[in-house]
């Protein structure tokens, strides 16, 4: 019921997720040329699997853009982490959902640590790359996650993809009606999630029409000449807001 309540009120979250200052980011090197461009960032939550990753990373190699998969820890093993290996090859990049997807509000600051550190040891096990982004399961948080948790807090811009009576025109038409310069984009690559999968077959080359880049969370920061901080209290779903 619990798990319920808050995937009931995560709309409400993710809606208010359009995220705060950059005041405690510093600003890092970039040419002007590459703060110019307009750029995006793909992003996928809750795989690896076998079903719904590979699907998602087809599409990508079609198109040619890389994007960043959030993972849960406890989905890797030896056969899951095959999809991580291949988005590797195609310039993607792994970052940390978490090793259980709990409420992590409710967690001790121990349990807090080694939902992180258990993440990271796998992901780094398998990709020999230890993150340093964090997306909190639900978008749920709390001051003692950002003082004990040592990476980025990422959000992202959403089309509410969890929810599976949404249509892939329906989370398309949301995305296509609020996606700007230098957006993090929240999808789901969880098993079944075919709207999705749909939807992303739409979505990529409407932007690239429009001339948009797509390139990873980390890249994005980087091409913009932003550096982001740790421990600052802030969750980031777009790398150029000041507020």
């Amino acid at each position: 019921m619990t798990r319920l309540l808050s995937l009931a009120l995560l709309p409400l979250i993710m809606l208010s997720c359009t995220c705060t200052s950059n005041t405690n980011s510093d600003k890092g090197e970039a040419t002007a040329q590459e703060e110019a461009q307009m750029l995006i960032a793909l992003s996928f939550d809750d795989g690896p699997n076998d079903v719904t990753t590979p699907q998602v990373l087809d599409i990508l190699e079609e198109f040619q853009v890389p994007a960043s998969f959030f993972v849960i820890g406890q989905n890797i093993n030896d056969d899951t982490a095959k999809q991580m290996t291949r988005a590797i090859s195609l310039g993607c990049e792994i970052q940390n959902h978490s090793f259980t997807h709990g409420f992590m509000t409710k967690m001790s600051k121990e349990e807090i640590e080694e939902e992180i550190r258990k993440t990271d040891e796998i992901i780094e096990k398998y990709t020999g790359t230890r993150p340093w982004m964090f997306r909190p399961p639900f978008i749920d948080v709390n001051q003692a996650m950002h003082e004990t948790i040592g990476h980025t807090f990422i959000c992202g811009v959403g089309c509410f993809d969890w929810e599976p009576q949404r249509s892939a025109q329906e989370r398309y038409d949301i995305l296509m009606a609020s996606l700007k310069d230098g957006d993090i984009v929240l999808l789901h690559d969880m098993t079944g999630n075919d709207n999705t999968v749909e939807a992303l077959r739409m979505l990529i080359p409407e932007m690239k029409k429009q001339g948009y880049t797509f390139v990873t969370v980390s890249d994005l920061y980087e091409k913009k000449g932003i550096k982001p901080t740790a421990h600052n209290g802030i969750l980031y779903s777009n790398v150029l807001q000041t507020e």
